[in-house]
């Protein structure tokens, strides 16, 4: 596959994750009083149950992985799918959307100097670098938008004399943990598929999906005889609107989980992290975009200003070419 058309598919792909990911903002604030424990439970045991037969599809290909193969995809699973939503679903549900997303908006720029900055690993990572003097514009557009896009929320929220400034604090603390998780998740996730150029992208979605179910499971059962245990008011299994539940949590587990796994994993398999990392920004924009459908309003001029700066902070990254290097002898990170 040449470069230019590893460019343009893999920026594709990673346009669809973020149309996919996006939508993970919006399943906490729609079902606001289910606890975020519950949705991140819920949401990857749909996943684990819609990867299921997946799986056995596609078994001859999972056959192939490894034991070590399965001990990466459940770090992944767990770092990149349970505690980040933890994380994430937490900080919605105490800080509102504006800030958990502004705060999840500067992925671009962290992921892409820590991919830039983390070192090679012996025999696994073999990476194309891309210069910092190419990097630097694109992610000081894609940084000055992000923060006209959260000072514009910021304006926002000062408006509403319902907020909570500890637990907006609190939402913003865990929105940062969330980073950390995102942060790793991605540059762990390039450098397996990219080290496996032989696997399939969708099996290894897959496989995460197969890894995370046992962790979901356990996590649910354990949230239901603590509920039990503690004698609280909220009907579990399912709470008071098990319906939309259940198909809330198998609509994000599909589209988010699997299907912007997959996409990802496409994405990650032709692109390196320090650009891929970049272009999480499309899910920032997503997020975004469902927030203002569902407050009912147009988007403020400082919003558009600060979209148009991350489009073209994107636009700029896609010019740069990443130089080769050499297969490094040296222990990394």
């Amino acid at each position: 596959m040449s470069h230019r058309t590893a460019l343009i598919s893999g920026t594709l792909f990673a346009l669809a994750a973020g149309l996919m990911w996006g939508l993970v903002f919006v399943g906490p604030l729609l079902l606001r009083d289910y606890p975020a424990a519950l949705h991140t439970f819920g949401r990857y045991l749909a996943f684990g149950l819609i990867a299921l037969p997946l799986g056995w599809l596609d078994r001859r290909r999972l056959l192939e992985l490894t034991r070590a193969d399965w001990v990466e995809a459940g770090k992944l699973a767990l770092v990149g799918n349970i505690v980040y939503y933890l994380f994430l679903s937490s900080a919605l549900q105490r800080a509102g959307g504006p800030l958990p997303t502004m705060i999840i908006g500067t992925l671009p720029v962290v992921i892409a100097v820590t991919a830039r900055l983390r070192g090679q690993r012996v025999g696994v990572r073999v990476e194309a670098s891309v210069p910092w003097s190419r990097m630097l514009p694109s992610l000081a557009l894609i940084g000055t938008g992000i923060l006209l896009v959260n000072g514009a929320e910021l304006q926002h929220l000062r408006t509403d004399p319902a907020v909570d400034l500890g637990s907006y604090a609190l939402g913003g603390l865990l929105a940062i943990g969330a980073v950390a998780c995102w942060t790793w998740y991605p540059i762990r996730n390039a450098e397996w598929l990219r080290a496996h150029a032989e696997r399939s992208p969708r099996s290894w979605a897959t496989a995460q999906g197969l890894a995370t179910l046992p962790l979901a499971l356990a996590g649910y059962i354990g949230m239901w005889l603590w509920s039990a245990a503690g004698g609280s008011d909220f009907p579990m299994p399912l709470g008071p609107r098990a319906v939309d539940f259940v198909l809330l949590m198998f609509t994000i587990g599909l589209l988010s989980s699997w299907l912007g796994t997959l996409c990802w994993n496409e994405a990650s398999q032709r692109l390196p992290p320090t650009l891929s990392g970049q272009l999480i920004v499309f899910e920032t924009l997503a997020a975004l975009a469902y927030a203002f459908v569902l407050r009912g309003t147009w988007p403020p001029a400082q919003t558009v200003a600060g979209i148009a700066l991350l489009v073209a902070g994107v636009a700029w990254a896609l010019r740069a070419r990443p130089q080769p290097q050499p297969v490094s002898n040296g222990a990394g990170g």
